[in-house]
């Protein structure tokens, strides 16, 4: 049987870094096994937080990777035109359906009308063409578009003008509408025309998709009475995961540190959905004894400067690190004692809660009580929370963490068996499956397709 024939889109791919290409990367990884001969469309110059070449040398050679150039600015001059554009001003939280924005300078405007849904659309029109190319020239049978960036969606509706029986997926890896409004520092604009640009853009999208393809169960549960007249069974639920051959699954010491030290680690970068504001208020406040003994270090990229600032003022409890590539970052957090999880967004979970779990390593979190994120913990058993703005909580939990000691390798007792459902070529081998479903059900309504007969005169 000849495989299938499948094109993935995606913004950033290795060698470039950062927890955003790590979903496309294990796809491009474990699809070639599953009977699917894939071509990769990428951009050469993305504008990522670092570059990890380590993730590319994973990539069976079989996989066709186009590159095409993007007039994106990159990662460093972005965030500056951003912070002109939001004065670095946190979005309400409490206020997720509307925007509050006084009259912008001209520039602003200019840029917010520009850039819509978000900077990198300045790929779109490289991308069509590419994209349109391939799918004549390899034969494409279904083309999955994952994002963010969300301006990829946008071909969705240009694939289908063209090619009416192609199957498309949409890959959401963060939900749109709600958490990147409420939550999400990557949004370029808040203001109210974006938000109607984006609402327009995704329903379109979503349209012309055959399948959407959601992370997680909230997400999906919204997607779905957000479009009621697209099908249910249109909509799909395939989790980030963590890689088992990256990941080195260890399990608490028995003993305590002979300095007495507790180390926790984070991995993944901080912003407006991971906000460590009340977290540096509850260490601020843990008992002097307490505070001597527990070192936090950040690895990853931090988006505000106040943040840093406000991190700096725990003295040596805090290390900050930087980007680091995922195979350095993965064995500090390896020499950890638990490992720490901000989450403000009850929506979208972080990608690094299942290299986490993976690690078999204690979660400490600082959680939307709410959320999804929350909900796995517990199911999981991964390790204990506090509500993400409970600064009372956040401080018990790192006095609850102090005196276990230890009697962490007994108190901690991870399911296993539900955490090994979720590594990568687990779940890329459910996405495989899901595409050839999408492919056969396209080529049968192909064939049922009426033949039209041209009758000669």
């Amino acid at each position: 049987m000849s495989p299938l024939k499948v094109l993935l889109i995606v913004y950033a791919f290795p060698p470039a870094g950062g927890v955003g290409v790590l979903r496309a990367a294990s796809l491009a990884r474990y699809f070639p096994a599953e009977g699917i001969r894939l071509d990769v469309l990428t951009t050469r110059n993305p504008a990522s937080v670092g570059f990890d070449p380590s993730l590319l040398r994973d990539i069976p050679a079989e996989v066709k990777i186009h590159r095409t150039i993007t007039l994106d600015l990159p990662f460093g001059i972005k965030k500056r035109i951003k912070r002109l554009i939001t004065g670095s001003k946190p979005p309400d939280s409490n206020a997720a359906s509307t925007t509050k924005t006084g009259k912008p300078n001209l520039l602003k405007r200019v840029l917010q009308d520009l850039l819509l849904p978000d900077p990198q659309i300045t790929w779109a029109p490289v991308l069509t063409r590419a994209a349109r190319r391939i799918v004549r020239e390899r034969k494409i049978d279904v083309v999955v578009i994952t994002g963010a960036p969300f301006s990829s969606f946008l071909q969705a509706e240009r694939l289908r003008k063209e090619f009416p029986n192609l199957g498309i997926v949409l890959d959401f890896r963060d939900e749109w509408l709600i958490s990147q409004f409420e939550f999400g520092s990557f949004q370029f604009s808040r203001s109210e025309h974006a938000r109607d640009f984006a609402v327009a853009a995704e329903a379109s999208a979503v349209a012309n998709a055959t399948a959407i393809v959601t992370v997680n169960e909230a997400a999906r549960e919204v997607m779905r009475e957000r479009y009621p007249q697209k099908p249910a069974e249109n909509f799909h639920l395939i989790s980030n995961g963590f890689d088992a051959t990256r990941v080195v699954r260890t399990t608490p010491s028995a003993t305590p540190r002979p300095d007495g030290k507790i180390i926790v680690t984070h991995i993944g970068s901080l912003y407006a959905a991971t906000d460590p504001t009340a977290l540096i208020e509850a260490l601020q406040s843990l008992p002097p004894e307490i505070k001597s003994r527990v070192v936090l270090r950040f690895i990853g990229h931090i988006d505000e400067p106040r943040y840093r600032e406000a991190l700096l003022q725990l003295g040596d409890m805090v290390s900050l690190r930087g980007y680091l590539p995922q195979r350095e970052a993965l064995t500090l957090m390896s020499e950890t004692d638990y490992v720490l999880m901000i989450a403000h967004d009850r929506f979208n979970i972080p990608g690094k809660f299942y290299d986490y779990i993976g690690s078999g390593k204690p979660i400490l979190g600082c959680l939307n009580p709410i959320g999804d994120t929350r909900r796995l913990l517990e199911e999981m058993r991964a390790g204990w929370w506090a509500g993400n703005h409970d600064v009372e909580g956040i401080r018990q939990l790192f006095i609850d963490a102090a005196a276990r000691a230890d009697s962490l390798s007994r108190e901690f007792q991870p399911d296993v068996e539900k955490i090994a459902q979720y590594e990568r070529k687990v779940l890329a081998k459910r996405y495989a499956a899901l595409l050839h479903s999408i492919a056969g059900k396209e080529q049968e309504r192909e064939s049922q397709a009426p033949v039209v007969q041209q009758v000669g005169a």
